[in-house]
C-alpha cells in the first residue's frame, strides 16, 4: 500500500510539473515602417506573415505611429487588428510628425509594461527596448522584450545600449525572452555583453544570415532569453521572405517550464 502511495504521489507531481509547461512560438520581425521593399506600404502583407506563422508573441522593430510617411497610420494597432492580437507601442524618438520606435503583439494577457529608453550618443538616433509583462495560459508570467539597437558602424552605442539591457534586466525574478534587430553578429562585442545575461541558443539556425533578406551576409536579428535551464528550443526559422522587410524574419518555439 505504501508503495502504491508513492507511485500515485510521483505520477501527481510529473503530471503537475508537465501541465504548468508552456509552449509560446516568438517572432522578430523588422517592418520597414510598413513600406515594404517596393515602398508601397502594404499592411496586409506584413500582418498575412504574421498570420501565416501563427506566432504567440512578436516584437516588432522599425515601427511608425501616425508619421507623416506611415500615411498617419497607427502601425501598431493595424497590424494588431489585422492579426487579432493585442498591441502595444515604445516610443524611440518624435519623428516626421508622429512617433518611431517598437511595438509587441500578442495572444496572451498583458499585465505591464514598461518603455526603457537606452543610451545614445548626442548625434545618434535613440533607441528603445519594449518590456512586456505576461501571463501565460497555464499561469506562467513571463517577460517578452522586443528593442532596435543602433545602426551604426561604430558600435559604442549598441555597447552602451547592451549594458543598459542588462541592468535593467538581469536580476529580474522572471524568465524573460528578449528579441530584436541587434544590429550584429553572434561573435561581436555587443552580442558578448548581452550573453553575460541571456543565453543564444546553440543551434546552427540561429547563427544564419538574417540581412539583407533578398542574399543575406551578416546575422543581426536574434532570439536570447535568461534562465536557460527553464527554456527548451523546439523549433528555430529563418524566414526571408524579401517583400515585407529587408530582414529576415527570425521565429522560435520555445518551452518553458
Amino acid at each position: 500500500m505504501k508503495l502504491k502511495l508513492i507511485l500515485l504521489f510521483t505520477a501527481c507531481i510529473c503530471f503537475k510539473s508537465f501541465a504548468q509547461a508552456d509552449t509560446l512560438k516568438v517572432m522578430s520581425f523588422n517592418i520597414l515602417h510598413g513600406a515594404t521593399t517596393k515602398n508601397d506600404f502594404n499592411l496586409d502583407t506584413i500582418a498575412g506573415v504574421i498570420n501565416k506563422y501563427k506566432p504567440d508573441l512578436v516584437a516588432l522593430q522599425e515601427v511608425d505611429f501616425k508619421t507623416n510617411r506611415a500615411k498617419k497610420y497607427d502601425l501598431p494597432t493595424e497590424i494588431g487588428i489585422r492579426t487579432h492580437m493585442a498591441s502595444l507601442f515604445a516610443r524611440a524618438m518624435y519623428y516626421d510628425g508622429g512617433e518611431y520606435g517598437e511595438a509587441v503583439l500578442s495572444n496572451l494577457s498583458f499585465i505591464a509594461s514598461e518603455n526603457i529608453p537606452l543610451p545614445h550618443q548626442p548625434n545618434s538616433e535613440p533607441r528603445a527596448a519594449l518590456l512586456t509583462r505576461l501571463r501565460t495560459t497555464n499561469g506562467n508570467i513571463i517577460q517578452f522584450v522586443g528593442t532596435h539597437l543602433d545602426h551604426l558602424a561604430d558600435n559604442t552605442d549598441r555597447l552602451m545600449q547592451a549594458r543598459a539591457i542588462n541592468k535593467a534586466l538581469g536580476k529580474s525574478e522572471y524568465p524573460t525572452v528578449l528579441v530584436g534587430d541587434l544590429n550584429d553578429g553572434p561573435e561581436s562585442e555587443t552580442l558578448k555583453v548581452l550573453l553575460k545575461t541571456f543565453y543564444k541558443p546553440q543551434i546552427t539556425e540561429a547563427y544564419q544570415n538574417t540581412w539583407p533578406a533578398n542574399e543575406p551576409k551578416v546575422c543581426l536579428d536574434h532570439i536570447l532569453f535568461n534562465m536557460p535551464e527553464r527554456w527548451q528550443v523546439i523549433d528555430y526559422e529563418i524566414i526571408c521572405e524579401n517583400y515585407a522587410s529587408d530582414h529576415c524574419i527570425v521565429i522560435a518555439t520555445l518551452t518553458y517550464q
